[in-house]
């Protein structure tokens, strides 16, 4: 029955113009279906619906409503193939109207239309509800992280009207697993040859590094094909905010952490996992891209003796990083001499990642760590484009290996 109401529903959606239900039906059928604690299967939705609606007399129009009720019920409703769409990066919608895609060329218009603000605002508050997060009047702001049943992660952000002036807006990011390996980055463009020397000598070196680059230019692929690396004798503990590392190694624990319900319970922080991580017996430890005063919990795991850990950070350039950790360590209490002493200690090299105007992810640079009197900054010693770099030397001794 399940089977065959599937593919029912699939060529209804293929023959009849997409219309509109009432809400007062999908609130019945909501209802009905409380129950189950789980999405709901389509044909659970068919029955409901026929016992919520006297008015449906054909069996495709049962079915088309089914679907349309589904849609307000499961998953993120019509945004989901959009979502599951290959290459799409964001889905966004700022307000009633057209869905827009980013698939690495920029905000694209699609057909897919939430034609309503009641039904905006439905689909947010119950994939903010799915995060764990409260989503209301008295809290128009919700930001999480939502996982799909194929184990796909969605990072959530929605406001409410009236702080969103022109309605609801919803942004949802695809965090996809990043599990392409080194070689297919080399033969793929994204990593040059002489890139890939440097990269290849960073990892045996077991020398503290991060990655950085601004949004979507690969940083969390990069590293996962970077712990690929890793000798396979070794013990890496990965710990994300929500779960995109899955490096072809074959000794890999994965930590997620937990956002709090929406009462603020059951919360599980990154540098619960970073304290964790470290009774683990790792041999290297990698922290997922940081958005906030977490950075102190990236610095602490990069300073804990296990040479070769590794992390992202948000940052247009290595050059730029500096000014980007002090920011992020002061919003978790952490001053300009604490957080110098730390990336000190611990952090050597900085490998820069960007995404060209015309969609493609590429290793842009490298730079090496180095304290001065007023502080960190990082020193260009490898360029694509082959610019001046100062700190080529440096580099040089700090991979144990002799450029050419």
């Amino acid at each position: 029955m399940r089977d065959d109401t599937a593919r029912a529903e699939a060529g209804v959606a293929a023959d009849a113009e997409v219309g509109t239900v009432p809400l007062e039906l999908v609130d019945r059928v909501r209802e009905r279906l409380a129950g189950l604690g789980v999405e709901p299967e389509p044909d659970e939705v068919v029955r409901a619906v026929r016992a919520e609606s006297g008015l449906l007399h054909g069996h495709l129009d049962l079915l088309r409503t089914a679907r349309l009720v589904r849609e307000h019920l499961a998953g993120a409703g019509p945004l989901e193939a959009l979502l599951a769409s290959p290459g799409v990066t964001d889905v966004v919608v700022d307000g009633p109207g057209p869905a827009l895609v980013d698939r690495g060329r920029g905000l694209e218009e699609t057909d897919v239309v939430v034609p309503t603000e009641a039904e905006l605002r439905g689909l947010a508050v119950r994939l903010a509800g799915r995060a764990g997060q409260r989503l209301d009047d008295a809290r128009p702001w919700a930001d999480g992280v939502v996982r799909s049943r194929e184990g796909i992660a969605w990072r959530l952000h929605a406001v409410l009207p009236p702080v969103a002036v022109d309605g609801t807006c919803l942004s949802l990011r695809v965090s996809r697993p990043a599990e392409a390996t080194f070689d297919r980055l080399v033969s793929s463009g994204t990593v040059s040859s002489e890139a890939e020397f440097l990269l290849r000598a960073l990892v045996s070196a077991r020398v503290g590094y991060l990655v950085v680059g601004g949004t979507g230019s690969g940083k969390t692929t990069l590293l996962a094909a970077l712990l690929g690396l890793v000798p396979a004798g070794e013990r890496l503990l990965c710990v994300e905010d929500s779960p995109e590392l899955r490096p072809a190694h074959p000794h890999v624990v994965r930590l997620v952490v937990r956002h709090g319900n929406v009462e603020g319970a059951g919360e599980v922080a990154m540098s619960d996992l970073v304290r964790q991580a470290l009774r683990m017996r790792p041999d290297r430890i990698a922290v997922g891209e940081v958005r906030g005063g977490e950075v102190a919990d990236l610095l602490a795991a990069l300073n804990t003796g296990h040479d070769g850990s590794a992390g992202t950070v948000h940052a247009n350039s290595p050059t730029e990083l500096p000014a980007r950790l002090e920011a992020l360590g002061a919003l978790g209490g952490l001053g300009r001499e604490a957080l110098s002493a730390q990336v000190a200690a611990s952090l050597r090299v900085v490998v820069g990642m960007r995404r060209l105007p015309d969609g493609i992810r590429r290793v842009d640079s490298i730079g090496v760590v180095r304290r001065e009197s007023h502080g960190i900054e990082v020193v260009p010693a490898w360029r694509a484009d082959g610019g001046d770099v100062p700190g080529r030397d440096a580099l040089a001794a700090l991979l144990g290996v002799r450029l050419p």
